[in-house]
């Protein structure tokens, strides 16, 4: 009785998490990849329980957000990658010091529930948040790999930022480098989008 009680449970959880997904409009990959379900799965659970209960979410088609450089295009998105990357270290999504090369795949229902919880309170805190569901799930991962993007301490006050990792120039934050992100326009050029020394 107690095997099947936890099957039920791990069943329950898989979807009660691809339904937080759906409502943050993840694409099918996605949920897929974070829970285990299939596709088809995915596709009766948005059907059953919200075109039919009414509600109407964006389903995006096509691939997930894949450029990494996105997080460094302004000092806005540098600021808010640096807020989401420190709630997903606090929930357990992300490990302060990556270098995951032989641990656990990051894609597991538990990460998935966590990364949930920090995108909500990411959400609840910033105003017009400009990182959408699908581009946190490209920040973890990309964070996780440490090959574009990696987490690193401002040189000025030890704020968590999100950085470039091939980037020479110390690392320093938004009130450190004196910018307004209000101000400062978005760039296209990943490298130089870094805030000067």
């Amino acid at each position: 009785m107690r095997i099947s009680d936890d099957r039920y449970n791990r069943d329950r959880q898989r979807l009660d998490i691809a339904m937080h997904f759906i409502r943050h409009e993840a694409r099918t990959h996605t949920i897929r990849q974070w829970t285990g379900l299939t596709d088809d799965r995915i596709r009766k659970l948005y059907r059953s329980y919200l075109q039919d209960g009414g509600f109407r979410l964006a389903r995006h088609r096509g691939k997930s957000p894949q450029q990494a450089a996105f997080f460094l295009r302004s000092v806005r998105l540098r600021h808010e990658a640096g807020a989401l990357a420190g709630l997903c270290c606090l929930v357990g999504v992300l490990e302060r010091h990556q270098g995951r090369a032989g641990s656990a795949p990051l894609a597991c229902v538990t990460r998935a529930a966590a990364l949930c919880q920090a995108y909500d309170v990411y959400r609840a805190i910033v105003a017009a948040p400009g990182i959408s569901f699908e581009h946190a799930v490209l920040l973890v991962n990309a964070l996780a790999r440490g090959s574009e993007l990696a987490l690193d301490d401002c040189h000025g006050c030890g704020a968590l930022l999100v950085v470039d990792s091939l980037a020479l120039r110390p690392a320093r934050c938004v009130l450190c480098t004196g910018e307004d992100p209000r101000r400062v326009p978005a760039c296209n050029n990943a490298h130089s989008a870094r805030p000067a020394p």
